[in-house]
């Protein structure tokens, strides 16, 4: 189908089409999902960042659809994915083989990766592992080096939370949790946000869409969650084309990384600042948006 009939085949406003991809993960342990949507362009995989899954890029989604082929998985622990019952497998060394495995399944050697926070991290192991594999990266709001202060907040709020008894409350919760890396924010925003990290249980109840198990990587000397030393990886990288992307108010990322990544890449490298957000941008804001199209188109060309 070419992009012109799948626009054709959908009303305006209505979100893109997607289809589900089954498979088995890199040990043969479980069944991981993956969201696939069609399109001319070449194929890119987006990789989610530690607490999320595939639906943190419907707004992304929305805009790429049809021109890319857009591959979104959901790591190990969350969303439709399989949870892990051994928990010290909640590594990013194991997702980037998990994404080895989903790659390997469809057939695909050449790959744009996107990849937010966490995902972000898969992605420069991936490429420093596979470099034919893959022809770009765009790094949403991370690098080598990743803030403590960002890792203290994050290892507050993920872990074992009660259910929540409606919709309403989650998104309460979420606009507690994450409203300084939000500024702006309505109501109908916090519901999609809610709608988007959570899921109804069967009796009704509402609860994140993520292992709690996944938390126990995140602190101590077990901390498994941020490689060590990151920057040999990147100076693997430092001939693929490049787009770091960051909220201005992140605590993951700092301006000093930035530049510091900048200075050791040789190739194609670009930068976009997204206001108004910490960590992480949604990539459906205009800023990045902006940023996202020109570097694909040039990818193409």
């Amino acid at each position: 189908m070419s992009k012109h009939e799948w626009r054709a085949d959908r009303k305006q406003g209505d979100p893109p089409v997607y289809h589900d991809h089954f498979y088995r993960s890199s040990d043969n342990r479980l069944t991981l999902y993956a969201r696939i949507y069609e399109g001319d362009g070449p194929p890119l995989l987006l990789m989610h960042g530690l607490t999320r899954n595939s639906a943190d890029f419907e707004g992304l989604a929305a805009h790429l659809a049809g021109e890319y082929r857009l591959i979104i998985a959901d790591q190990r622990g969350r969303g439709r994915s399989d949870y892990d019952p051994e928990p010290e497998n909640y590594t990013p060394a194991v997702y980037v083989d998990d994404m080895m495995a989903l790659l390997d399944d469809l057939r695909l050697s050449k790959v744009g990766l996107i990849g937010t926070s966490m995902g972000g991290l898969m992605a420069m192991m991936m490429a420093a592992a596979e470099p034919q594999r893959f022809n770009s990266l765009i790094l949403n709001d991370i690098g080598p080096v990743v803030e403590q202060d960002g890792l203290d907040r994050i290892q507050n709020y993920v872990g074992e939370i009660a259910p929540f008894a409606n919709w309403q409350q989650a998104a309460e919760h979420c606009r507690e949790v994450h409203s300084d890396a939000m500024v702006g924010y309505g109501d109908q925003d916090w519901m999609d946000f809610a709608r988007h990290t959570c899921q109804q249980l069967p009796d009704g109840r509402i609860a994140f869409a993520y292992d709690p198990a996944i938390s126990q990587g995140l602190s101590g000397d077990d901390q498994t969650v941020v490689p060590a030393d990151l920057w040999p990886v990147w100076d693997q990288l430092d001939t693929i084309p490049t787009l770091i992307i960051y909220g201005l108010l992140s605590d993951i990322i700092s301006p000093t990384t930035i530049a510091e990544m900048q200075r050791r890449h040789s190739g194609p490298i670009s930068t976009a600042a997204v206001p108004d957000r910490g960590h992480a941008p949604m990539l459906d804001e205009p800023a990045a948006l902006a940023a996202i199209d020109p570097f694909l188109q040039n990818l193409e060309r």
